[in-house]
């Protein structure tokens, strides 16, 4: 038991570090070049970590919601609430959003319920079908944020 518990351990650190290398590599191909993968558009999260403090930056598909306001999808690799989420409902007078050659711009983060969750995450699957086949496959609610400028 107790080997199986430490290959799990050493599994997750080890694609921890590959998905943070890979953000960091995605985070400077948005700025140098704008967000776009896969057809979908990204812009670079900057949020402050919830134990250390430090500033933290993730590249996230977003989706716009009027203007002015962006729309995240918190899906974790469907099984957990993913650290940016975490971070940025730790500190959310802390956040901001980047766009390629652009600012950041400060924003205010709402988690949605309700009919205003199933509105935004039906036009979500509308732009990009892929998330309710990938909800489909968890069996928690992903979160879904609403960013409006501060």
């Amino acid at each position: 038991m107790a080997d199986d518990q430490r290959k799990r351990g050493t599994l997750r650190k080890l694609s921890l570090g590959i998905q943070r290398r890979m953000n960091a590599r995605t985070v400077r191909r948005i700025e140098r070049k704008g967000g776009k993968y896969l057809g979908m558009d990204l812009l670079i999260l900057h949020t402050v970590g919830r134990r250390t403090g430090q500033p933290r930056r993730s590249p996230l598909t977003w989706f716009a919601d009027g203007e002015n306001a962006w729309l995240l999808v918190a899906s974790g690799g469907g099984h957990r609430d993913p650290d940016w989420y975490l971070n940025l409902t730790a500190h959310p007078d802390q956040v901001s959003i980047q766009f390629h050659g652009e600012e950041p711009i400060p924003v205010r983060p709402e988690r949605l319920a309700g009919d205003e969750r199933a509105a935004a995450w039906t036009a979500i699957v509308a732009d990009q079908p892929r998330y309710g086949k990938y909800q489909q496959k968890s069996d928690r609610e992903y979160p879904v944020v609403r960013l409006t400028r501060r």
